[in-house]
């Protein structure tokens, strides 16, 4: 009776995540599709071969991986320091970091913009990379300082018998036990500054230092409007963050349930 009640529990199950799915996955098919329209895969090549279209994957790149290795390093240095070490006031501290998760970054978009212009940074790298590190890193550093807080102290008390100190602890005992929560770090980093528009659209006023997000609107005239090649250029943009992520999907998940709200 129970293996009956067990494998019906299953079906259901699946059944559940089957619609969620086909949920989740509908809106990328009807993209797909539309990207088809009119010139069927000649709009991807027309995509791939416009001028602008290198110079935006290399902008995004830039921004990326110089956000990637900021808040990589920050995030494991800081939730190490908030997870093992003694110091004052750190728990004000962490306090006032995750109230950046309850900031919108359009709400501080206009001092954003007053900063920017004060410092001359208008299409430069850093007025796009110093404001996503800082949207990126209040949740990153949530997940990294549980994900370490679950790790025993007893190994940085034979670290400290072996001679180690803190950095070396962290860098030969800590940081290789975070392989799954330094993957979603990455990948979570990735995610906020290939995907960023709007910070993309107010500071980068050159065409020539734009993002591959601002793609899309190459393809639109004064009086019309080319759908299928505005849809592929979406598909192209979208083909790396889910590359990115079904390559490292088993660390991402492990890192997020491990790493996860207590």
């Amino acid at each position: 009776m129970s293996t009956k009640s067990n494998k019906a529990t299953t079906v259901l199950n699946q059944i559940i995540l089957t619609v969620i799915a086909a949920i989740f996955a509908t809106p990328l098919v009807i993209m797909m599709m539309v990207s088809l329209q009119g010139e069927g895969i000649g709009n991807y090549i027309a995509v791939l071969t416009h001028p602008a279209i290198p110079r935006f994957f290399l902008n995004s790149l830039i921004v990326s991986a110089s956000t990637i290795a900021i808040v990589f390093c920050v995030t494991i240095l800081a939730a190490y320091a908030f997870s093992k070490l003694e110091l004052p006031v750190k728990g004000t501290l962490m306090n006032l970091i995750l109230m950046g998760l309850m900031i919108p970054s359009i709400a501080l978009i206009v001092p954003l913009f007053l900063i920017v212009k004060s410092l001359g940074l208008f299409n430069n790298y850093l007025a796009l990379i110093g404001p996503i590190c800082a949207f990126t890193l209040p949740f990153t550093l949530l997940l990294a300082k549980n994900f370490m807080d679950d790790l025993p102290n007893q190994l940085m008390d034979a670290a400290r018998i072996d001679g180690c100190g803190s950095f070396k602890t962290l860098l030969f005992i800590i940081a290789p036990l975070c392989k799954p929560m330094s993957v979603v770090v990455i990948i979570w980093g990735f995610l906020n500054s290939w995907n960023e528009y709007f910070l993309a659209l107010v500071f980068m006023r050159k065409d020539t230092m734009q993002t591959i997000t601002q793609a899309p609107q190459f393809f639109t005239g004064e009086y019309s409007v080319d759908i299928g090649k505005i849809f592929a250029s979406l598909v192209l943009i979208s083909l790396p963050v889910v590359i990115a992520y079904l390559s490292l999907q088993k660390y991402f998940e492990d890192g997020m349930t491990t790493g996860a709200i207590k």
